[in-house]
């Protein structure tokens, strides 16, 4: 399988690792990796010859090139801007899932992707839970869904916070626009629950702790549940789970596998 990275920043550098490096997958490789900041020139180019794939600064070159499925690792910028035109003509694995609180995207999002018989996958990136909510919910059983991220002081606000501190209580709808690099797991388990409207959360920044730890509470006619992650950060970016670059991996193996679990 032939894979289309969008942007190269610490996520796509892991995938380059991963994929083209150390073969990870066998079948897998990163062909071509789109990035048009002017910025970037240089790193993409000394990319290009570390892990042998084509560059592009031209969205409609590369799109035209044999790959089988993009992976944007761009932001919510680019999704609003171009989602649409890539679904148009390629598969499409999102990994900025906060754009898909605009309900008319996604709409038109999967619109598109259905009339061109393409798919759009959104991997898990740094929560769980997300089978048992979608489960929960298939007939409408899921009655409250809620989350609360506690993250580093630092990843939040850029400074050290001396004490505990709620930022933010809301709807996911509410938290994705006032913490847009912070809440795509908030829209992943709205799309998988009841709604970005009705699934409440809460965002602490906390200087008492190294990780990012989410909890998730549901209850319905299933029961209720209660899950928590303490995410270790990643590597190359302390502002990222290293959850969220596995979460990625396993999306794409299952794309080929015959077998899926979940």
């Amino acid at each position: 399988m032939k894979i289309g990275l969008i942007g190269c920043g610490s996520i796509g550098q892991f995938l380059l690792e991963k994929m083209n490096k150390e073969k990870l997958f066998p079948h897998y490789k990163v062909s071509a990796v789109f990035d048009a900041r002017e910025k970037s020139v240089g790193k993409l180019q000394e990319l290009a010859e570390r892990y042998q794939f084509e560059s592009f600064q031209d969205l409609d070159t590369f799109l035209d090139s044999d790959i089988d499925v993009v992976v944007e690792c761009a932001n919510i910028q680019f999704v609003n801007e171009y989602a649409t035109k890539i679904v148009a003509r390629k598969d499409l694995l999102l990994i900025s899932i906060g754009a898909l609180a605009n309900t008319y995207l996604y709409d038109e999002i999967a619109s598109i992707a259905k009339v061109n018989g393409n798919k759009v996958y959104l991997p898990a990136g740094a929560i769980g839970g997300l089978d048992i909510v979608k489960a929960a919910n298939v007939m409408g059983g899921l009655h409250t869904v809620s989350l609360i991220s506690r993250k580093p002081s630092e990843a939040l606000s850029g400074e050290l916070i001396a004490n505990e501190t709620i930022l933010f209580e809301g709807t996911a709808r509410d938290a994705i626009e006032k913490f847009p690099k912070n809440a795509n797991v908030a829209i992943a388990l709205s799309l998988a629950g009841i709604g970005i409207e009705k699934t409440s959360v809460t965002i602490i920044a906390d200087p008492n702790v190294d990780k990012n730890i989410h909890t998730i509470q549901a209850k319905g006619e299933f029961g209720q549940t209660e899950i928590t992650i303490s995410n270790n950060p990643s590597p190359a970016n302390p502002k990222t789970s290293y959850l969220t670059s596995l979460s990625i991996l396993s999306a794409l193996q299952s794309l080929e596998q015959q077998i899926s679990i979940g």
